[in-house]
């Protein structure tokens, strides 16, 4: 759940929780539901940088302090680019959203991840 400016938001995450499926993330996939996103989540905060490269779907990649504020965002990211999108500070979780789901849904810096699971992925 995302709190934006003035709602909260529900959405159905994949975890990439392993190296492996930390690679792979959305690679190769061609259609995201609306309300579909996948959650990258690292064991220690760190300086976290991504990637579209085989990404065919713009997202917006919104980067996540291990307090569940978001730190903050790069919208709209441009499909199969080796660029590094990177967050500007120390952070614990990546989250990849449809491209325009930020600003549609009033998500900024500052706004909240609160996750159903956290027990499980505070281990």
């Amino acid at each position: 759940v995302i709190d934006g400016e003035h709602a909260c938001h529900r959405f159905l995450i994949y975890l990439a929780l392993s190296r492996p499926q930390q690679r792979r993330g959305l690679m190769f996939v061609r259609d995201l539901p609306a309300n579909t996103g996948m959650l990258f989540v690292y064991r220690e905060p760190a300086y976290l940088s991504m990637w579209m490269k085989n990404t065919f779907i713009p997202l917006d990649m919104l980067f996540v302090r291990a307090d569940g504020a978001v730190a903050s965002i790069a919208e709209h990211t441009e499909p199969q680019s080796e660029r590094s999108i990177a967050a500007d500070e120390l952070v614990r979780y990546v989250l990849e959203l449809n491209a325009g789901t930020s600003a549609r849904l009033g998500i900024v810096p500052g706004s909240r991840l609160y996750l159903d699971a956290d027990e499980y992925l505070s281990e």
